[in-house]
């Protein structure tokens, strides 16, 4: 019997490949686990008008933890035009389903550690090692948004705001309006699992990106958040700094950040800015944890172009499941991959086209499997 039940959601293009890729080092790991099939992406939204339909999230609630490939994802009116002709003008909306399974199982931590392996020709800079702590569920990302913005909610908001009024002469019709909304709680649960981490791995210091001096109370109520928070962590060194500014020093100076805590906009773009310090999205796994389920992936999008051609590097996908190792306490296996991943990086035999070389996506899962 099964020791885990992994939900399996390879999703779109590239994400089938790389998602063959990590389990082949899995079953080389002899990971006891059964992989059950989850219904995702871009052709369920074209027949059903959902990309995550629900089977596959009542499917998930009976499993352990998910791994999850790549996702193809289009604005509002290109989604609305691939729709099956008979589900058009029904009022079906494309919703992202990385995003949905986010808010459904409130895997409220997006986790996004940035290493750089030695050896890798793609290191910007040799001895990155960044952690990225980006909340999940709310800020930029919380969905709630209107276009047109309905008259019933302007005339509240313009009772409330002086800085609406300007805004009524362009015609309410033609106002487009996404909220950045934030809590108390959750920004205290992004920045309290930050330093948590940082004590656990030895880590030195954490640093809180927003912009306060112009988002005043959203971007203030994390940095006051954080600053209640780092009390109880006297031994940890907490930084604030600016998102604009962050971006500029990650440039300059990566090696002098551990931690970064942002929302989730700001957490998105340090992520991927983060990613190409260390070799790009070909390396950037990511972890969607809740305080109960989570859900691995690779941070790339479904890369169309490349789909088929088992050319993608899929040592994100592979780091995604050392991921989810540790998240299910296989620690030891975990361990195994990373070394693995790590000796095949530095030997540099085998390469994958982003790192110069003619690999397909298989050989280079078979090279780590035989580190193994």
């Amino acid at each position: 019997m099964s020791k885990y039940k992994i939900a399996w959601l390879p999703g779109d293009g590239i994400g089938k490949e790389t998602m063959e890729a990590a389990k082949i080092v899995l079953d080389k790991l002899k990971f006891n686990a059964e992989y059950i099939h989850g219904d995702i992406g871009w052709e369920f939204w074209k027949k059903e008008g959902n990309a995550l339909p629900k089977r596959t999230t009542e499917m998930m609630k009976k499993t352990d933890a998910g791994l999850f490939g790549a996702i193809t994802s289009k604005p509002k009116q290109e989604a609305e035009k691939e729709l099956d002709p008979a589900l058009k003008g029904k009022g079906y909306e494309y919703y992202s389903p990385i995003v949905q399974m986010r808010q459904e199982f409130d895997l409220h931590t997006n986790l996004r550690p940035c290493k750089a392996y030695p050896g890798n020709p793609l290191n910007y800079k040799e001895g990155i090692d960044l952690v990225i702590f980006r909340e999940n569920t709310e800020g930029m990302y919380c969905g709630v948004e209107f276009y047109p913005i309905p008259e019933k909610v302007f005339d509240v908001l313009d009772r409330h705001h002086p800085k609406m009024k300007k805004f009524r002469d362009k015609g309410i019709e033609n106002i487009a309006m996404s909220m950045r909304i934030m809590t108390k709680q959750s920004c205290t649960r992004i920045v309290k699992n930050a330093f948590e981490y940082a004590k656990k791995y030895d880590r030195r210091s954490v640093t809180v990106v927003d912009k306060p001096n112009v988002l005043r109370e959203t971007g203030g109520l994390i940095i006051r958040t954080a600053r209640r928070v780092a009390q109880d962590y006297p031994d940890i060194e907490l930084r604030e700094t600016n998102i604009d500014a962050q971006c500029m020093w990650l440039i300059k100076n990566p090696t002098d950040y551990e931690i970064l805590v942002a929302e989730n906009l700001f957490g998105d773009i340090l992520s991927d800015l983060s990613a190409q310090l260390v070799g790009g999205l070909g390396f950037a796994c990511a972890g969607n944890i809740g305080d109960g389920y989570a859900v691995f992936e690779p941070t790339h999008g479904s890369a169309p172009k490349y789909t088929g051609q088992n050319k993608a590097n899929p040592i994100a996908s592979i780091l995604a499941s050392k991921m989810m190792l540790d998240w299910l306490g296989e620690t030891e296996k975990a361990k195994i991959l990373e070394d693995a991943v790590a000796e095949v990086i530095k030997e540099g035999k085998c390469r994958t086209y982003d790192m110069g070389g003619n690999n397909t996506t298989q050989e280079m899962a078979g090279v780590i499997a035989e580190k193994i």
